[in-house]
């Protein structure tokens, strides 16, 4: 049997599309293996919205330039998307380069490596239904991605997705349901809906659904305990999401709206398409709702000409917002974006002052607000247990880690939900009591 090794990097659209690629591979005779030395094809599943990722993938290449006899190398994604047959140059070993777009293409692609082609690509993004694969594999036995809108139509400055992914391309609100129905009944209790701006969903149907319309069908599916969605972009994130987050259980009651910057000229040289204050009236809708909404959020710092002064204003958003956690980065210029005309660019040490300052900052937020659940019982989605600590590793619906004992710890708790009392709290974790 022909074996492969898979490996991803990024966000969890590559970590779906990586399910959507292995269940491929399955259904078409190959054998997965747990390291590149044992498989006789080794595939890459790349991110390139930061510099950082995309070495990291030519890294892993350069470790098989010299020993990689007898394996055939694959790059898949944004990476692939984004350099094309420029990989082949770089790293003449790679035998196929694939973007998202493509991966409905990959048995004919495999057909062609198998048969004896030397470099084979799927670099299309010409197509309106490219990101659903007839067999995907599952990595987690209890939740579920569902991905229902691919692509971007923003601009932002600093971005490469519109490039990689290309435009927005929604699903039919009848299929993702059907998808939804079709994973409870295979014994799913949470699903997640994805896509690079998720509420941007705009139902290609005569049923024409949105997104809050969507978000609240996929809510009332029998047999789903939990429902997540991200990302939602600034512009589209519209009052009637909070709405439907009251008024169902099903719908997680935390949301991830990335800000960016607390500068409205920053977000304007971003091209983000709001204001500092368009985004905080999204923020007390959030603060308003009936339930106690979880909000994280994405900062970039360093951006070409932000000053002290549009840094000290992004310090003031998170101090006004308090986010239950945020991803932060220092600016990186990626190829294919307007940012990079930019002149004014901040230098690297600067970046990783202003960094540090920030994530200082938004820890001690977050030891405040993890305190606050001290306590309090929550419900958790048991995901495992830690052998190490003798502690199970369960989820709230506001998406905070909990870690807690149980009495009956030899008891099989994975994929159950099960109320843990808070006892302490950290900056990124809770633990607990489970409550008998």
């Amino acid at each position: 049997m022909k074996t492969f090794y898979l490996e991803t990097f990024g966000c969890q659209m590559n970590v779906h599309d990586s399910e959507k690629v292995i269940g491929t591979l399955v259904g078409q005779g190959y054998a997965q293996v747990e390291t590149p030395e044992e498989a006789e094809l080794v595939l890459y599943n790349t991110c390139s919205i930061r510099d950082k990722a995309e070495q990291k993938v030519f890294s892993r290449l350069q470790q098989f330039k010299k020993d990689g006899r007898g394996k055939t190398f694959a790059v898949l994604g944004c990476v692939a998307q984004q350099e094309g047959e420029k990989i082949f140059e770089k790293a003449p070993h790679v035998s196929m380069v694939c973007g998202s777009a493509s991966y409905n293409k990959l048995p004919e692609l495999l057909v062609q490596l198998e048969t004896g082609h030397r470099r084979v690509t799927g670099l299309s993004l010409d197509t309106e239904d490219t990101f659903e694969t007839p067999l995907t594999r599952r990595d987690n036995p209890h939740r579920a991605y569902i991905t229902i809108i691919e692509g971007c139509d923003k601009s932002c400055a600093y971005c490469v997705v519109p490039f990689t992914r290309g435009p927005e391309r929604s699903r039919t609100s009848a299929s993702v349901i059907e998808e939804a129905r079709g994973l409870a009944a295979a014994g799913y209790t949470e699903i997640q809906l994805l896509g690079q701006n998720v509420n941007s969903y705009r139902d290609p149907s005569p049923a024409g659904w949105d997104f809050s319309t969507l978000l609240e069908n996929v809510g009332r599916t029998p047999g789903i305990r939990r429902v997540r969605f991200t990302t939602s972009h600034p512009r589209d994130f519209v009052r009637a999401i909070v709405d439907a987050i009251d008024q169902n259980p099903a719908l997680c009651n935390h949301v991830h709206l990335p800000v960016q910057s607390g500068s409205t000229r920053m977000l304007e040289a971003m091209q983000r398409l709001y204001t500092r204050e368009e985004y905080m009236r999204r923020i007390e809708w959030m603060k308003s709702a009936r339930r106690p909404i979880a909000i994280t959020t994405d900062i970039i710092v360093g951006f070409p000409g932000e000053t002290e002064a549009d840094f000290d204003a992004t310090l003031a958003l998170i101090d006004e917002v308090e986010y239950d956690s945020i991803f932060s980065f220092k600016y990186s210029r990626r190829p294919n974006t307007p940012a990079l005309a930019l002149g004014d660019q901040i230098p690297e040490d600067e970046k990783g002052r202003r960094l540090t300052i920030l994530q200082e900052r938004q820890r001690a937020i977050q030891i405040r607000r993890n305190a606050r659940y001290v306590g309090m019982v929550e419900e958790c989605l048991v995901e495992g247990f830690n052998k190490a600590t003798g502690q199970w590793i369960g989820r709230t619906s506001q998406n905070k880690t909990l870690n807690f004992l149980s009495v009956g710890a030899s008891e099989e708790l994975a994929g159950r939900y099960v109320p843990v009392r808070v006892t302490r709290a950290g900056p990124n974790s809770l633990a607990g009591e489970r409550v008998n």
